[in-house]
């Protein structure tokens, strides 16, 4: 049978304009985590300590945009070679290289006057953010391991931004579970990227030199040490209320647990290139993160 004649469907009409979609918005999601460091003190809802985390937010996604737009500057050659990444606007086409230069440095400039203007911290946060990322897509994005450690950074300087922004002092065991966790995340996307292009990873220079069994044992390192570290802070936080002598932060291990090991399958099945789709569309995910939100909350609110 010829399929000459048969009807082709035309491609959707993306909702967003070719900018917006241009600045991720979809990954903004990353940047909940500045949320974190308030919510473990148990002092989020408190007015100034909330307006301060959004803030920080808003500054922190103005940033990490400056940072796709630019890193799809960067990349633009090596993204029209990606099965999915060739749609992204800049390499499509949709929107111009020097419209995209404007766009970023609009962006870091509102970012850094929020976060001066929150907090001198949170700017010099943003300011060593900023650096870092640049750093990593002009040199260190080549380098095996230094690039996982740059983009672990970007996830930890969030978690850190939520404290600076607030004048909340952060714990070793914030610190160790907002470290390993951000390498496990990384680990795992670069994994699955590795597993989603598999002979074609040599148009991505970042996944040239690793080896599928190597990030594996990075991403199972890294997931080992954050629910160690992070039951240890349950345990040492553990205070009352309690559920029948056990502290809610205790209770709170388990679904912790089963979240992290939900999102190591999805890893370990590639499914993890882009963490954002996980947590929006993952049911079992989003459920086992209510299960640990309600402890968490009743032993640092209650």
């Amino acid at each position: 049978m010829s399929t000459e004649n048969l009807p082709v469907s035309a491609p959707s009409r993306p909702l967003l304009p070719a900018w917006l979609r241009a600045m991720r918005p979809k990954q903004w999601v990353k940047n909940i985590l500045v949320f974190a460091a308030p919510l473990a003190a148990g002092r989020l809802f408190e007015p100034a300590i909330a307006v301060a985390s959004l803030w920080a937010f808003a500054a922190f996604a103005l940033m990490s945009a400056s940072i796709y737009l630019f890193n799809d500057i960067r990349d633009v050659e090596a993204d029209r070679l990606h099965p999915r990444k060739r749609l992204r606007p800049i390499a499509a086409g949709e929107l111009s290289i020097p419209t995209a230069y404007i766009l970023a440095a609009i962006c870091v400039a509102a970012s850094l006057a929020v976060g001066f203007w929150v907090s001198p911290a949170l700017g010099v946060t943003l300011v060593v953010y900023l650096l870092l990322q640049v750093g990593y897509s002009l040199f260190w994005k080549h380098q095996p391991i230094i690039d996982l450690a740059m983009v672990a950074a970007g996830f930890l300087l969030r978690a850190i931004a939520g404290g600076v922004a607030s004048g909340i002092a952060l714990s070793q065991w914030f610190l160790l579970v907002a470290s390993f966790g951000s390498l496990f995340m990384v680990a795992g996307k670069r994994y699955s990227e590795l597993r989603d292009l598999g002979s074609d990873a040599g148009t991505r220079a970042s996944l040239e030199r690793y080896t599928d069994t190597y990030l594996r044992l990075v991403w199972s390192v890294s997931s080992g040490v954050v629910i160690m570290a992070y039951s240890l802070w349950a345990f040492d936080a553990g205070r009352p209320p309690q559920l029948w002598g056990v502290p809610w932060t205790a209770i709170s291990i388990a679904p912790f647990t089963l979240a992290i090991l939900r999102y190591a399958m999805k890893i370990d099945q590639g499914d993890a290139g882009e963490p954002e789709d996980i947590v929006m569309s993952d049911r079992m995910l989003q459920v086992l993160a209510v299960l640990w939100v309600v402890p968490v909350g009743i032993a640092v609110f209650g």
